[in-house]
């Protein structure tokens, strides 16, 4: 763990493993109240030093971050597919798409502007002044293990705050790489931390219920942001909340069902299907969906599933034997309820691969509202197509979930993209695109999908507290 500056061992450890093998990578210290605590208390030592900074010397530290970061892409990317599993290409990209946080915000930290507001008397002057909210606690998800923490500590050191991040328990040893390059970046001590733990339960309450910390900061499950809000609610703490999706993926019967089975293909299957923008529940209109099915189908049969570092691997393994069974469960349910399977449906057990929690890329048709894939989020390389007809209330139909996190729309019509774009709720819709996000763009959803926003100006408007004064001239 790194502490106040310090790297730091505990008698305690515990294991990581490679989820392609199953084999132990290595060991990290296993964390708990007490490191927390002393976390929480290094970084509020060092928020006074460090909030009272100069933009320009909070951005130079990022650009030095950023710089060393893309010096290491390689060593980082192969480290996430030993630790996590995705294809290494995946990887690189995810490192580039991490780095880029750092950039970004590394810029944006020279645009924290206040305003002035006029007055209705003469002899009153209003300023906004815009302050650092305080010491931020920080949790990060498995699936992105890299870029998940430099788009939460890249905005936090910017605007001026303190970090102690606590990332998940299947993917530590990335945090650490990347708090090694934190440390050579010369950050001072303090001002960043890092707190590793088997048993996320007693850091994550520390971190809700201690005082000192002025805001939480989380990507995972929509159970688990619940439970962190609703600790976190009695000190009326920020919170900022990128939870799970259910994203639809709707295919028009005026667009090219060729190209749109292509950009499915390359979203549903991202990260092995574990990504919370992944679409879950693709529907494609009646008239074109033999020439679409055609399409996926064959995309998805190509698909190769393996270990990362193996050349032409596309699809690695899920995190575990829990997202194992999930992902069996729900096609296994489709298929009894009366689903056509067409392409995968097994678990994948080649030589080589029997110890890896690998599932093969699969595509399910004529799915239906009964099936627990038509309402559950999947986190899998499933394809679930539901048909629809010119009478049905597609946008009611893929309205019709509590999460609302991503969406995609397929068609040629300008008039059906907008309308269809105003009337989704959701909080980021792809007009034939599968990509809409960047560091520069706002990543958020409404409903059950969170809180806030991460990225772009919005990203670091969350850790920035508003102030005014009221000035009477004499």
């Amino acid at each position: 763990m790194f502490i106040n500056g310090q790297w730091i061992q505990t008698k305690a450890t515990f294991s990581v493993t490679d989820p392609a093998t199953g084999e132990e990578i290595d060991r990290v210290p296993d964390g708990g109240t007490r490191e927390t605590r002393l976390a929480i208390a290094a970084a509020e030592d060092a928020y006074p030093a460090w909030s009272t900074t100069t933009s320009y010397e909070r951005s130079a530290y990022l650009y030095h971050a950023h710089q060393l970061m893309l010096q290491e892409k390689q060593a980082l990317a192969e480290l996430m597919t030993r630790e996590q599993g995705k294809p290494i290409k995946a990887a690189t990209l995810e490192v580039q798409y991490g780095a880029d946080f750092l950039l970004w915000f590394a810029e944006e930290a020279k645009r924290i502007y206040g305003e002035t507001i006029p007055s209705s008397r003469k002899n009153q002057r209003f300023i906004i002044h815009r302050q650092p909210v305080g010491v931020v606690g920080a949790i990060t998800p498995w699936n992105y293990p890299v870029s998940m923490i430099t788009r939460k500590i890249a905005p936090a050191l910017a605007a001026g705050c303190t970090v102690v991040l606590k990332p998940a328990e299947a993917t530590p040893l990335c945090a650490i790489a990347l708090f090694k390059l934190f440390e050579k970046a010369g950050i001072p001590k303090g001002v960043i931390n890092l707190v590793t733990a088997a048993d996320p339960i007693p850091v994550g309450h520390e971190l809700c219920t201690n005082k000192t910390i002025r805001k939480i900061t989380f990507t995972g499950s929509t159970g688990v942001g619940r439970l962190l809000a609703t600790e976190a609610a009695p000190q009326l703490k920020r919170v900022s909340m990128e939870l799970g999706g259910h994203a639809p993926f709707i295919v028009f019967d005026d667009a090219d069902p060729v190209h749109a089975a292509k950009g499915a293909a390359l979203v549903k299957f991202l990260n092995t299907g574990q990504a919370c923008i992944c679409p879950n529940r693709i529907y494609v209109h009646r008239r074109i969906l033999a020439p679409f099915l055609d399409t996926l189908c064959k995309r998805i049969t190509a698909m190769k599933a393996g270990n990362g570092l193996e050349q032409g691997v596309t699809i690695g393994p899920l995190v575990n034997q829990e997202a194992l069974d999930k992902v069996t469960n729900q096609v296994d349910d489709a298929r009894a309820k009366g689903a056509k399977l067409l392409a995968g449906g097994t678990r994948v057990m080649e030589k080589g691969l029997e110890n890896g929690f690998f599932y093969a890329p699969t595509l399910l048709s004529e799915v239906t509202p009964e099936m627990l894939i038509y309402s559950e989020e999947t986190f899998g390389p499933v394809a679930a197509v539901i048909p629809f007809d010119d009478n049905d209330d597609i946008i009611g139909m893929a309205n019709d979930t509590e999460y609302g996190l991503a969406a995609y729309i397929y068609t040629n019509n300008i008039n059906r993209a907008m309308r269809t774009f105003e009337q989704l709720k959701f909080g980021m819709v792809g007009i034939n695109d599968i990509n809409p996000t960047s560091a520069a763009a706002p990543f958020g959803g409404i409903k059950q999908s969170g809180l806030g926003r991460e990225g772009a100006k919005a990203g670091l408007e969350e850790y920035l507290d508003t102030k005014l004064a009221g000035i009477v001239l004499s």
